[in-house]
């Protein structure tokens, strides 16, 4: 019997006469790191929503602690631990950023009493730096503040995965630097975490294991130097400039 707490098995999506993600089979092991990266359009975050039942699947299974989650909806997902975040982040703008994290407390964590809610709350507020921003308008966050806002919402829901689509994009280096710190204290809490990423960067220095799509097929997976060296990689994603800078920089070194 598998110990995964997620497997996903042989799962597609088909929209028309497309299909944006085919047969991919993988598995999660708690606390893991692990990078899911490709092209655009290669279907990664199609496979992210079809495994929080943001979309049905065509065919395949998503099984996840050991139970056929394949036709759950997403507040379903978020109840039995399995959160994520959006690329195009979208808090409740009329809220307070403390009333944004209590409402995923409430409703997808499912506590019933609001002080606690709030308790709650406040405690992934300041874990992610927001203490001293509990009462501002979430509309009159910063943009490395609203991610920051998105970490926290998906951690209200105390989740086991935390599947995280481009948390970097639109950050500069610093801002980059403070999210790793931040995704890598999440990790050490024991939850599992799956990266969408374009910065191969912060994909080498954070995973643990990397999945590559390519028009919606699982081209690759393995540890980082055995995926960033493999041909199809390579060839479908990478190119070859990149493999020739990092033999130079692993050389100089």
């Amino acid at each position: 019997m598998s110990n995964a707490l997620l497997e996903v098995k042989n799962i597609s999506k088909n929209f028309g006469g497309v299909t944006a993600v085919k047969d991919v089979s993988f598995s999660l092991e708690q606390g893991e790191i692990v990078g899911l990266i490709g092209p655009n359009g290669a279907g990664k975050t199609t496979l992210v929503n079809l495994v929080t039942g943001v979309i049905p699947v065509s065919s395949g299974t998503v099984l996840f602690e050991g139970q056929d989650v394949t036709r759950q909806r997403p507040f379903e997902a978020a109840r039995r631990g399995l959160a994520r975040t959006f690329q195009i982040v979208q808090p409740f703008p009329a809220m307070t950023v403390h009333e944004n994290v209590t409402a995923g407390v409430v409703f997808a964590a499912n506590e019933s009493d609001i002080e606690k809610a709030r308790s709650i709350a406040l405690e992934h507020l300041n874990f992610v730096g927001l203490g001293k921003e509990v009462d501002r308008p979430a509309s009159a966050l910063t943009l490395p503040s609203r991610k920051k806002l998105e970490l926290a919402k998906s951690l209200a829901m105390q989740p086991k995965v935390l599947l995280l689509d481009e948390v970097n994009a639109g950050l500069n280096t610093a801002e980059i630097e403070g999210a790793l710190d931040l995704i890598r204290s999440i990790a050490q809490r024991g939850i599992t975490i799956v990266i969408i990423e374009h910065l191969m960067k912060v994909v080498m220095s954070l995973s643990t294991r990397i999945l590559v799509l390519h028009h919606g097929e699982l081209i690759s997976q393995g540890l980082p130097d055995s995926v960033v060296s493999d041909p199809k990689v390579i060839e479908a994603y990478l190119g070859t400039k990149y493999l020739e800078r990092r033999q130079i920089l692993q050389e100089a070194k």
